[in-house]
């Protein structure tokens, strides 16, 4: 390892929850790659720290999907394979139209207008090819729609299934042609709510997630055969 930068000791937050940030962090951006063997004491050293809290930020990554612990054999960073990606869209995909289709019930008008406000700011951020930006407005802009459907379990459930693929959420951004397929996709979900239409509201959630899935898959086979050559 060796890439792990010492933490900030000086905050308000848990040691437990800072560590686990840093090491969800480092996964997303592929500083721990999949398959990579986390170490307790190795990253206790690294981040300047001792290694309860390591342990205690491991069992929580663990939970969410982003390491997997094997008895006997250690701790790594967890793989995502395409069987896992259609188990978590399958399940997304239900959900996500739940979601939307309660948010064309419960919308307030100021949040509807901050809907719409998203889909102007990613418009511009993608002409601007700003995929850091794109990303950012795009967790908020779900973030927004989970939160307008008014049910606090319904949300808890999708942004752990979220997080599950949270690493390759640029990496899925980046395919040719996903983010104009995205604010479109986005727009139509963002129509069907502002006229109250359920049906509607669901079918663009479901129709979105088949989208964002075929193309994480078509983005991960061609990250492997470019990994492979």
């Amino acid at each position: 390892m060796g890439r792990l930068e010492p933490i900030n000791l000086d905050t308000y937050q848990p040691l437990r929850e800072v560590v686990c940030e840093a090491l969800r962090d480092a996964i997303k951006r592929g500083i721990l790659e999949p398959g990579e063997r986390l170490m307790e004491v190795q990253v206790a050293d690294e981040l300047g720290i001792s290694r309860t809290p390591v342990r205690e930020a491991i069992r929580k990554l663990e939970q969410e999907g982003y390491v997997i612990m094997m008895p006997r054999r250690g701790t790594y960073v967890a793989d995502v394979s395409e069987s896992d990606v259609k188990e978590i869209f399958e399940i997304r995909s239900a959900l996500e139209a739940l979601a939307t289709g309660l948010a064309a019930r419960r919308i307030e008008p100021e949040e509807l207008e901050t809907l719409q406000s998203f889909l102007v700011d990613i418009e511009g951020y993608i002409k601007a090819n700003d995929i850091e930006k794109i990303v950012e407005t795009d967790i908020k802009f779900h973030g927004l729609l989970y939160q307008v459907s008014r049910n606090e379990r319904l949300v808890g459930i999708i942004s752990n299934l979220k997080e599950q693929l949270a690493r390759f959420r640029t990496l899925s951004m980046s395919y040719p042609g996903r983010l104009q397929e995205t604010l479109e996709e986005h727009s139509d979900m963002v129509d069907a709510i502002a006229n109250g239409d359920v049906s509607a509201a669901r079918d663009a959630a479901e129709h979105h997630m088949e989208r964002a899935e075929k193309t994480l898959l078509k983005a991960l086979r061609r990250s492997k055969r470019q990994a492979t050559k």
